[in-house]
C-alpha cells in the first residue's frame, strides 16, 4: 500500500526515522521487539510480538511511502484490518513530526 505525502523524500525519511521508536506503543500485547535496518531510502523492519515475527519494508519516495508487510501463517487473516489501520492512521504513525527541537 502507499501513503501519500507532500514532504519530499528527505523530510519523510527523517520523520519516519524519528518516529520508529514509538511503533512499539501501537502494537497490542506488549513485549514487542522491533529490529530496524535502513538501506538507502528503504527501511526494513522485523517486528516480533506474541510469538510471531512480521517483516515489513517501507520505501520512501518523493511523494509517497510504499509499505509492504509480510504476515506469517494465521496472521494473514488480519491483512484487511492491518491495511485499514495503516490507511487511516499511517500518517500519524509514520509521518507526523514528533521530533523534539
Amino acid at each position: 500500500m502507499d501513503l501519500a505525502h507532500d514532504l519530499g523524500k528527505t523530510e519523510a525519511r527523517s520523520r519516519i526515522a524519528g518516529n520508529i521508536g514509538s511503533l512499539e506503543d501501537h502494537i497490542p500485547g506488549g513485549a514487542v521487539d522491533v529490529v530496524e535496518r535502513w538501506e538507502g531510502d528503504s527501511l526494513y523492519l522485523d517486528i516480533g510480538a506474541m510469538g510471531q515475527t512480521v517483516a515489513a519494508r517501507l520505501d520512501v519516495e518523493e511523494t509517497k511511502v510504499h509499505i509492504k508487510v509480510e504476515l506469517p501463517g494465521l496472521l494473514g487473516m488480519f491483512a484487511g484490518p492491518i491495511q485499514a489501520m495503516l490507511q487511516s492512521r499511517g500518517d500519524d504513525l509514520l509521518l507526523e513530526d514528533r521530533r523534539k527541537d
